[in-house]
């Protein structure tokens, strides 16, 4: 394929029927029309020069991606600048969009880039396309944190945060509250470098204008922050940043009440974190484990195999109630349902710890609560956990987890006895431990009657008086 040569579509091409014609350099005849996807700017009326020469500069742009080689489509994005000028606002629009993503992705993979030529580019992108100012500031400000420079990426999104053209629509009030959240997460890491130099008491006792410029900061961020997390959305990134400058000033209470909402508002989307960012911070201030409960409520109904359901289960285990014991019961083959909790030996001691408690409870019918429960899994649990490859490989990794596993089968699968019977017998074919060298042994001795009374002061002597080295050296002049 790389010796074909794609020639540009001709005006004789039907609308319906946009095809590539290859020739084929070795002068056969042979040739093949092979469907094109439509250019996203192809337009059924008649084309001028202009715009058949910059969809034909478009398409060598995309077979030059295609092929990596990059220098050739940096030279063919050069020339399709031209399309900007196009008469119609829509379409050059669009043009635009074109040249600042395919050319984003053309500074990436060309050598010997270096950062004037992004900040070139980027100012150019942001004059050509105002309508995506914002974004593409937002873009530039990434590129340069990566890069380590904060500042300049400070300065661009305070620069993007006061920008405005025309009437603020709702798409451009929104992105500006994006250029907020950034530019406080900015400042987040200017408040964590100066925490840093005022780590030990002595700088904090000496040094009061630091202090208090790194309190400016704070509060610089936290104002921007606490707006942005009124917006419905996900913003884990930004809430953590928030909640660490608020443990660190001992807000505990406003850190809960920002948590609870940012977990329980309808209007957010349904987010796992939220729960676990809750959750964590109750069990680090010691909350009580009813609340505890409840956030890992929502959370396992949310995420059924989530790694804090053990927890979860921990604390359905010690209420004494049988509502409770019967969650616990369904938090661990829901959890067992999943193949990242097929192997773990937690788990399956959770099951098995689940069903000895609903029994020590005496919980009626507890066979047929436990039956009830692996109704549905009665057909796809077998071939899922017990089989022979399964008994073969935990008893080669794990013959704690195959233990625990044999029971659980024996009273979950009474009648299916492959996975017990295969590990007895692949326990018996494991190769045994050479057993260690052993003595000749001693010529027997009469055993000792000794009283039920005797003392235990009296009996050490008798131990005492035994010929033991004589007995030894009589031993090894034995043959």
């Amino acid at each position: 394929m790389a010796d074909l040569e794609m020639q540009p579509i001709t005006d004789d091409t039907s609308d319906g029927d946009r095809n590539t014609v290859l020739n084929y350099p070795n002068g056969s005849n042979d040739k093949s029309k092979l469907p094109l996807a439509d250019s996203p700017f192809y337009d059924h009326r008649i084309e001028s020069g202009f715009h058949q020469s910059t969809r034909t500069c478009c398409l060598k742009v995309r077979n030059a991606m295609l092929h990596n080689d990059w220098h050739k489509a940096g030279q063919y994005m050069a020339s399709y600048f031209q399309a900007i000028e196009d008469t119609n606002v829509s379409v050059a629009q669009q043009h635009i969009e074109i040249i600042w993503k395919t050319g984003t992705d053309i500074l990436h993979h060309l050598p010997n880039v270096t950062m004037e030529n992004y900040n070139d580019f980027y100012e150019q992108m942001k004059l050509l396309g105002l309508n995506n100012y914002l974004l593409v500031s937002l873009e530039h400000s990434f590129h340069l944190m990566v890069n380590g420079q904060l500042e300049k990426a400070r300065h661009q999104l305070s620069m993007a945060e006061t920008w405005r053209h025309g009437r603020l629509s709702e798409s451009q009030s929104q992105r500006v509250k994006l250029v907020q959240a950034y530019r406080s997460l900015l400042d987040y890491f200017t408040w964590c470098d100066k925490r840093e130099n005022f780590s030990t008491a002595a700088a904090l006792s000496t040094d009061e204008m630091a202090a208090l410029d790194m309190e400016t900061v704070y509060k610089k961020s936290t104002v921007n922050l606490k707006e942005i997390l009124k917006n419905p959305g996900v913003w884990d990134p930004f809430i953590l940043c928030y909640i660490e400058m608020l443990e660190h000033y001992q807000q505990h209470d406003e850190i809960s009440k920002i948590l609870e909402d940012y977990a329980y508002d309808e209007s957010f989307p349904p987010n796992p974190n939220a729960h676990v960012y809750l959750y964590r911070h109750l069990k680090k201030t010691g909350a009580p484990e009813k609340k505890l409960r409840r956030v890992l409520k929502v959370l396992h109904d949310l995420v059924p195999s989530h790694e804090l359901m053990p927890e979860y289960f921990t604390l359905l285990l010690r209420s004494e109630k049988e509502e409770d014991l019967r969650k616990a019961l369904d938090v661990s083959l829901l959890m067992l349902d999943y193949a990242c909790w097929k192997i773990n030996l937690a788990a399956w001691t959770s099951l098995k710890a689940a069903i000895i408690k609903l029994k020590q409870q005496n919980v009626d019918n507890w066979k047929d609560v436990v039956g009830d429960s692996m109704a549905s899994r009665r057909d796809w649990w077998p071939a899922f956990h017990f089989t022979h490859f399964h008994a073969k490989e935990d008893l080669t990794t794990d013959q704690a987890l195959l233990k625990v596993k044999a029971w659980v089968c024996r009273l979950l699968f009474p009648g299916n006895k492959v996975y017990i019977v295969e590990w007895l017998s692949l326990k018996k074919t494991l190769p045994q431990k050479e057993p260690l060298p052993q003595k000749q042994p001693l010529p027997q001795m009469e055993p000792l009657h000794l009283e039920k009374t005797l003392p235990l002061k009296k009996t050490l002597p008798l131990i005492e008086t035994l010929p033991l080295k004589k007995k030894r050296q009589t031993s090894k002049a034995i043959p």
